[in-house]
């Protein structure tokens, strides 16, 4: 019974510690900024991502992260938050064929926002 209770403990331990590398809510917090918050770093109005607004925050805020360590420049952080705001508004809210190619344009930035925030991101990295 205590070896249940030790490897319940560590899991749980392992559990914290991932959400410790996750994202954060759409409102920020333990330091991190908002969704709109991050928009509003490059002077974009806040976009209103519907159903996929954490999904979009998750994206960002990786970005983000990487443009705070110096892997990204804020120009192009800028640049990536506009792009993913401008294919939305063109494919995003709309259905069928259009949301496809969303969601394929999606999970490519979302690659690119994760592999730069791996870049500078220990607990991201496996090893």
């Amino acid at each position: 019974m205590r070896g249940l209770l030790t490897l319940g403990a560590a899991a749980s331990a392992a559990a914290l510690l991932a959400g410790c590398v996750g994202t954060p809510s759409l409102n920020g917090g333990f330091g991190a900024p908002s969704l709109v918050a991050l928009q509003e770093m490059c002077g974009a109005q806040a976009a209103n991502y519907g159903d996929d607004a954490q999904l979009v925050y998750s994206a960002l805020f990786d970005a983000y992260v990487a443009s705070r360590h110096g892997k990204i420049s804020k120009p192009d952080f800028c640049a990536f938050q506009a792009s993913i705001a401008q294919h939305y508004a063109a494919l995003g809210s709309g259905g069928g064929e259009t949301r496809g190619q969303w969601a394929t344009f999606f999970n490519e930035q979302r690659a690119k926002a994760l592999s730069w925030r791996a870049a500078v991101d220990p607990t991201l990295r496996s090893g």
